[in-house]
């Protein structure tokens, strides 16, 4: 009896999402909602994205549409900026899973030298009807202590 405890607190901590902010209803007869994320970069962590997605309860899979929008919400140092990847295609900051059927939601911090600007990139990695969902956001590191640092490209 006491297993049973522990694996029911377990299944209950994996089902919670610490970012999450926000959950609309899209009414009474639909079981999708919509999922307001905040997320705070692991590297920049001056910087938060807020993400609207879809989740739906009782499908095996999950909408690919999803919007975020990315803001300087603390200090954007040097450091931080020396500590990522600055090659064209970026990295991968956050990952949720979207399906049992390999779908996920990628979000991806590329830096642009030219305008020393971060984008934040929201994308699902399955086509759906003929398309990748995406979503772009900027963080402009004008106003910031890293601002006309350079920071070497990588190749």
């Amino acid at each position: 009896m006491k297993w049973q405890s522990v694996w029911v607190g377990v299944l209950l901590l994996v089902g919670c999402d610490n970012n999450e902010v926000g959950d609309i209803s899209l009414g009474a007869f639909t079981t999708q909602d919509i999922k307001l994320d905040a997320l705070v970069d692991p590297i920049v962590t001056g910087v938060t994205c807020h993400v609207a997605s879809i989740e739906a309860d009782l499908s095996l899979s999950d909408p690919s549409d999803s919007s975020i929008a990315c803001r300087q919400t603390g200090e954007i140092t040097t450091a931080m900026l020396a500590a990522i990847d600055t090659s064209k295609s970026g990295e991968v900051v956050f990952k949720k899973s979207k399906s049992i059927f390999f779908k996920s939601m990628k979000i991806r911090r590329i830096y642009d030298h030219q305008s020393q600007t971060l984008m934040y990139v929201s994308y699902s990695t399955k086509e759906t009807s003929g398309s990748f969902k995406h979503s772009l956001s900027t963080v402009p590191l004008w106003g910031t202590s890293a601002y006309q640092t350079y920071i070497k490209p990588k190749v």
